[in-house]
């Protein structure tokens, strides 16, 4: 039913950040090969935000070579958990969700998550099913487990300790509260990103004074946003969503820079370590130009998200739009409160992309304004604000608008 052990290892090794430990992860495969029986992988996420993007999916990759491999997957909808507000890397208290919240952002996630896993073959649970049955005396025992000491060796909380920043007590309950999913649902092996360690040693630490099997940890690296410094985050607007139209995908990747590029085709399109390694070497010898290195990046990541013939439209689209009609790689987005569809003067001028309503007539007559590369001649035009729009004015106004 499974594969032998080094070909496990070798698929659950490849892109990992760490594995801990790797021993007890081996005792674990030898196990699952001899008993027939899968290991049971489990992978947490707090429904904060209704949308998931790219640096997401590194480890939600992850989740489905163990689905390929034969393991069963779980994946927790952290409906009471997000509650809390995982505190994890915050330097201030993060505002808590209603139950109201935390359950329609879990559904926009499975929805978005069965785009790289095999939902249907998942175990999809919600934490709030055990821990909102959790008694005073059962939340005593749990506190009981670990130390204030052992907490403050976190380094976010730690940090915020020694500059005198408040840390509620509920902060310190966030961590217990995601091992105690641990707890409940005795899994093999838990997967997240590197900045959920310290969380996942927790677990481990709970699930052995429960007397549960202690998981082993897998963390996965965490990919930078467009930006190339910052992670990537909704809330920084440097993200790539899933969602996004293919168009979007291809020009924000356009839009990373170089130093990005082979990040991006290791951990955005899932590339071959021999494929990575190629484009490296190609960047570093001058082989391989940028340009066209992120353009190879760009479709690849389109396609995974909605297959080959969108890539490459997307490509095309590109082409058109901004290599033969000189549209710079970064351009500057904004968004605006109009009735749409909009009156593209009214848009003009809200945008001080023309001074004023009959400037941007005037324009418009002088054949000097286009949206998504097509010109616009009628002084009466609207155009849909519900996606992205391209605006140029003249040679050198460039300017994405939206609603």
């Amino acid at each position: 039913m499974f594969p032998p052990l080094n070909e496990q290892l070798d698929v659950i090794k490849s892109g990992v950040a760490e594995m801990l430990p790797e021993n007890e992860l081996v005792l674990k495969i030898e196990r699952s090969i001899k008993t027939n029986k899968p290991m049971l992988i489990k992978l947490g996420c707090d429904p904060s935000r209704p949308d998931l993007h790219i640096g997401h999916a590194v480890v939600l990759n992850k989740l489905r070579q163990f689905q390929e491999l034969g393991h069963e997957v779980v994946f927790i909808i952290g409906d009471f958990t997000a509650m809390i507000g995982d505190p994890t890397g915050k330097s201030k208290t993060r505002p808590a969700l209603t139950i109201e919240e935390t359950k329609i952002n879990g559904q926009s996630y499975l929805d978005q998550v069965g785009k790289i896993v095999d939902v249907a073959k998942a175990r999809i649970v919600y934490n709030s099913d055990w821990l909102s049955k959790m008694t005073f005396a059962d939340v005593i025992k749990m506190s009981a487990q670990y130390t204030v000491s052992q907490m403050l060796e976190r380094e976010d909380f730690h940090k915020r300790f020694n500059e005198e920043s408040p840390i509620s007590l509920h902060e310190f309950m966030y961590p217990l509260a995601q091992a105690m999913d641990s707890v409940h649902l005795k899994n093999d092996i838990e997967i997240g990103g590197t900045d959920q360690k310290f969380n996942f040693l927790v677990a481990r630490e709970l699930q052995r004074s429960y007397g549960v099997e202690p998981q082993c940890i897998l963390t996965m690296p965490i990919l930078e946003g467009t930006d190339g410094v910052e992670k990537m985050s909704k809330s920084l607007d440097n993200y790539i969503a899933i969602t996004d139209t293919p168009r979007e995908m291809f020009g924000k990747t356009m839009s990373i820079p170089d130093t990005m590029i082979a990040r991006y085709l290791q951990y955005g399109a899932f590339a071959s370590a021999q494929e990575v390694e190629a484009m490296k070497q190609g960047l570093a010898d001058g082989t391989a130009h940028p340009r066209h290195a992120k353009v190879s990046v760009a479709m690849k990541i389109v396609a995974r998200y909605h297959g080959e013939a969108a890539g490459q439209a997307a490509f095309e689209e590109f082409e058109r739009m901004f290599v033969k009609k000189d549209v710079p790689d970064v351009i500057e987005e904004t968004t605006i409160e109009i009735t749409n569809p909009a009156s593209v003067t009214d848009v003009l001028a809200a945008t001080a992309l023309a001074p004023s309503k009959s400037e941007a007539r005037r324009l418009i007559q002088g054949g000097g304004v286009s949206i998504d590369g097509e010109k616009v001649t009628d002084i009466n035009a609207t155009v849909d604000l519900t996606t992205k729009r391209l605006f140029k004015v003249g040679k050198r106004k460039f300017l994405y608008v939206s609603i």
